[in-house]
């Protein structure tokens, strides 16, 4: 793709970066065939080419976001199958992330999308904060179950019971069990540590039974992905979970960080990206970001204790999230590990699509993300599995809302098949 952009322009590094992502586009359009909102709506500018040509114009002539582009960037999920699809090599996540930036600053939003990504902004990330309004709201959440519109949304995805803390909560370190082998951190994380902290409970008690050492640093925190998709600035975020995690490497070594949130997986691995400019942290975010494992990736590397009668061929439905397969391109540890513990892994149609999740988009595009479910949801069931396993929060909320059949993450599975307790999920 040409670009015009002039060299004051290029003399910014994220405008330099937006111009090289931009000429490797060769117009191709490969990448809407696998875009879930081309395929729902079938309209140019609700695919990665269409929002390409509207990033593009924007930043090469300074033009403001107007309601129809604010419309078309923020219906994209960053589920960046397109990048899995492109021949060409464009990183269009770099792309939509300088995008979504430059819409928050020149468009005036509406005051009820305003207040709305303000509340999520503010609260998401923060876990005490999240769970005291989650509990009050819990008392009202028949009452916005049953109103339309993204408020009914809200009421439908919150959980009928909030789990009491998990063992993560709090900075501390879990000994292994028996001879210590590895030494890892784990990201506690924010929005899972509050719906569903039996996830971290589970990794630890996998990582531990296998020989490792699991520290939760004092200092880490969000991971920034939530503020960061609103096009918002996250940076903070980042620099406190790099000088947390660089404090462990030089206390006492980390052979790996890991991340059961695949969401924030992805985010954490681009660290070293998201501070290349900034002389004090971008050679620790570097090294941050290449230590950090998807909880599937580092468990793969371990040999797994021999599985308990708990498997014993139950059918699973692996649902691969998209920031998993799109995002850090792990596609074969997930199944090859729950087929090692003893599992019958089963790969539903269009395995490739987004379940409409995606950060807080369900919040932010219900209609969407409600259709997005809806398909991801008939083709998971079309297999007949007795259990839905994957590796996000946000997936496993959306699709447990809209099926019967039980959702949960890889990890519990691997941790209930080496003798762990049963999620509680299961009957």
């Amino acid at each position: 793709m040409q670009t015009h952009f002039s060299l004051a322009q290029l003399a910014d590094p994220d405008i330099a970066e937006a111009n090289k992502i931009l000429r490797a586009c060769v117009h191709c359009g490969f990448c809407n065939a696998t875009c879930p909102t081309y395929v729902l709506l079938g309209d140019e500018l609700d695919g990665p080419r269409g929002r390409i040509y509207l990033i593009k114009d924007m930043l090469e002539n300074e033009r403001p976001a107007n309601k129809e582009i604010a419309t078309h960037i923020d219906r994209c999920l960053s589920c960046l199958a397109c990048m899995t699809t492109c021949p060409s090599g464009v990183h269009y996540m770099h792309l939509i992330d300088e995008g979504r930036p430059w819409v928050e600053a020149t468009y005036r939003r509406p005051v009820f999308e305003r207040v709305l990504r303000d509340f999520l902004g503010y609260v998401m990330p923060r876990v005490g904060v999240f769970r005291h309004l989650m509990r009050a709201a819990r008392l009202a959440k028949p009452i916005l179950a049953a109103m339309p519109g993204r408020l009914g949304v809200i009421g439908k995805l919150m959980p009928d019971k909030l789990p009491a803390p998990g063992a993560t909560e709090r900075p501390r370190v879990f000994p292994a069990a028996g001879p210590r082998r590895k030494r890892v951190a784990l990201l506690a994380g924010c929005v899972q540590q509050v719906l569903d902290p039996a996830i971290n409970d589970a990794t630890v008690r996998l990582l531990t039974r296998h020989g490792c050492e699991v520290v939760v640093a004092a200092g880490a925190g969000c991971c920034g992905a939530l503020t960061h998709h609103l096009g918002r600035e996250a940076r903070d975020y980042v620099r406190a979970n790099v000088d947390a995690w660089t404090r462990e490497i030089e206390a006492g070594g980390l052979d790996a960080i890991i991340v059961n949130a695949s969401g924030c997986g992805t985010m954490v691995k681009d660290y070293g990206f998201l501070l290349r400019e900034d002389p004090a942290y971008a050679a620790k975010a570097a090294k941050i970001s290449a230590l950090t494992k998807d909880v599937s990736e580092f468990v793969a590397t371990l040999t797994l204790m021999p599985n308990s009668a708990a498997a014993a061929g139950r059918r699973i439905a692996y649902h691969s999230a998209c920031s998993l397969q799109h995002g850090q391109r792990v596609h074969a540890q997930p199944r090859a590990l729950l087929a090692k513990a003893g599992f019958t892994v089963l790969d539903p149609p269009e395995g490739h699509l987004c379940c409409g999740s995606a950060g807080t988009y369900n919040l932010l595009q219900p209609a969407i993300a409600g259709r997005l479910r809806e398909r991801k949801v008939a083709n998971i069931e079309s297999v007949k599995p007795e259990i839905i396993a994957a590796g996000n929060i946000g997936c496993i909320a959306q699709i447990a809302a809209g099926t019967a059949i039980p959702v949960v993450h890889t990890v519990e599975l691997l941790d209930w098949a080496t003798g762990g307790p049963k999620p509680t999920a299961i009957a």
